[in-house]
């Protein structure tokens, strides 16, 4: 269903009270349309191919599939794809991970009345939006090494509250290995122990909870 010089855009948040939000905010501009809406990952990306909209308004955080692998699969079946990422995480991590699947812009949720429709009115003219609050911590990022995949794992034991020797266990490593690699995370992520690192790691959008 084409609408004659409308921006035609998919709304995909699993909350469905944020999702009545977003699609009133934007019925209210003449020249955008609410196409479709997706309550998960996997439904976003099937509707993406049935209504190939010019704009996906994209949560982050969603059941089944995420906002960064839904974006991945259609940045790969359509590269001139616009998405639009909304989220409530301004994790440096998060925000990387989302432009790297190539979304390309950032609102936060917080924000979302004054940026939301200047955004998406610029990426649908085929601009970015990454406001300077969203560039700053991208920014910041760069001040940090990057954690490897095991590292990563280890967090992820680590935030669930076990010990060396479990996490050793787990990752079938050796305690020995298990903390060297606690050395590297703690130094990497600039804290003073385990428990510092876990809370800066969620912050910054590493893992997640």
């Amino acid at each position: 269903m084409k609408h004659e010089g409308k921006i035609r855009i998919l709304v995909a948040d699993d909350h469905s009270l944020i999702r009545m939000g977003l699609i009133s905010l934007v019925n209210t501009e003449p020249d955008i349309t609410v196409v479709a809406e997706a309550v998960d990952g996997r439904q976003a990306v099937e509707l993406f191919t049935k209504h190939n909209p010019d704009l996906v308004l994209m949560d982050l955080r969603m059941p089944i599939k995420d906002g960064i692998e839904a974006t991945l699969e259609i940045r790969k079946k359509s590269p001139t794809a616009r998405v639009l990422m909304l989220t409530t995480f301004d994790g440096d991590e998060d925000i990387h991970k989302a432009l790297q699947a190539g979304a390309q812009g950032y609102v936060l949720k917080g924000s979302t009345g004054e940026n939301l429709i200047p955004a998406m009115r610029a990426l649908a003219a085929g601009q970015r939006w990454i406001p300077k609050e969203v560039a700053g911590r991208l920014a910041s990022r760069k001040l940090f090494e990057e954690l490897t995949p095991r590292e990563v794992e280890v967090l992820h034991e680590l935030a669930k509250g076990l010990a060396n020797k479990e996490i050793a266990d787990v990752l079938n490593i050796s305690e020995n290995t298990t903390k060297g690699h606690l050395k590297n995370i703690i130094g990497k992520l600039r804290v003073a122990d385990r428990t510092e690192a876990v809370t800066a790691a969620i912050q910054r959008g590493i893992i997640h909870l």
